[in-house]
């Protein structure tokens, strides 16, 4: 491969003739370099790492400096291949989701990958997706369990938030949330509290089956009342579950709720029922979202990096469309956030 010219002119101040739209063969004479390493080096194949990385740099620098756009429908062409990934989640209004799909466009643009998103979509539109050009690989985060087996075997694609025993040896990434769910009752219990009180999904995905196993086994020898909510209906739900919760005899003086909006919720009712958060009631959310930190008092809860999730999914994907074995990873730590929403 050719080496960059020693005697080169540096790259700032150069440009293509004037009204001219620059070219690689432009590139290439900025560079140093030859007009077949500028067409490696952007034609986004593995074969493009035959090339040092120092030349790599050059070329993209001389590319920037001329103002170069690479095409990408002919180099896509010749890979046979979109240059989109499809990420679908269940409910693209899931301020998480949002966390996640915040990684996956970060990381994609590392990879010259472009990224859609949808929400809602079951396993038969999955699957038909998978059979068309329109994506070169599929992320599903936090599927239904239908979900999971339903795709082509040929289809390049990778699961978030999902169980990796049900996922037929596809690459499948998840967060640590059982761990999470461990640290917010032992913060309570280490407040003191005795009585723990849990809003829970009732929606069957793994990701809230592992927190309801992980909230039975932490509360064992404690008093627990639950009550079950469903988040897709939003707050109104949560406000509604956390009053039947509230108002009951044997009410909780400490609450675990599977996630911020629940949590959010569990405030407005406690404020309708003239109860004070943190004084009679406290309160732990799941999913550090932007609004635990505007709740008054700031909600104690447990992050869950969704970013992180997003960027090591799409890492794994583009590993796959390379024709290469996707890395294998640990489940993603969580963190408990302390704030002021707890006391003993």
């Amino acid at each position: 491969m050719t080496a960059p010219d020693p005697n080169a002119p540096a790259v700032e101040g150069r440009s293509a003739a004037p009204g001219r739209r620059p070219t690689g063969r432009d590139v290439a004479r900025l560079a140093g370099v030859s007009q077949a390493t500028v067409s490696l080096v952007f034609s986004g194949s593995e074969a493009a790492h035959r090339v040092s990385e120092a030349t790599r740099q050059r070329v993209r620098e001389a590319a920037r400096s001329l103002g170069y756009r690479p095409q990408a429908a002919g180099r896509q062409l010749r890979l046979g291949r979109s240059g989109m990934i499809l990420l679908a989640v269940p409910n693209i209004l899931g301020p998480f989701f949002g966390r996640v799909l915040a990684g996956v466009h970060e990381e994609a643009g590392k990879h010259g990958l472009a990224v859609v998103v949808s929400s809602g979509w079951g396993s038969a539109t999955l699957a038909e997706a998978a059979t068309t050009s329109r994506f070169d690989g599929l992320l599903i985060c936090s599927p239904d369990d239908s979900q999971l087996g339903e795709l082509p075997a040929d289809t390049p694609a990778v699961f978030l938030d999902a169980d990796p025993s049900g996922s037929r040896a596809r690459p499948t990434f998840e967060l640590d949330v059982a761990g999470g769910m461990r640290a917010a009752v032992e913060h309570l219990v280490g407040l003191g509290h005795r009585r723990i009180g849990h809003l829970r999904s009732t929606h069957s995905a793994y990701t809230f089956r592992v927190r309801q196993s992980a909230f039975e086994a932490a509360t064992k020898g404690l008093e627990v009342v639950e009550v079950g909510v469903s988040l897709n209906e939003g707050q109104r739900a949560a406000r509604s579950a956390a009053h039947q919760l509230l108002s009951r005899p044997d009410r909780p003086h400490a609450v675990v709720c599977d996630d911020d909006v629940v949590a959010s919720g569990l405030y407005q009712a406690a404020a309708d029922l003239g109860l004070r958060i943190p004084a009679d009631v406290s309160v732990v959310g799941i999913d550090n979202i932007p609004v635990a930190d505007l709740l008054a008092p700031p909600l104690t809860t447990v992050d869950l990096p969704g970013e992180d999730l997003g960027r090591v999914g799409v890492a794994a994907l583009a590993a796959l469309l390379r024709g290469e074995p996707a890395p294998s990873a640990e489940p993603l730590a969580t963190t408990l956030v302390l704030r002021n929403s707890t006391t003993a």
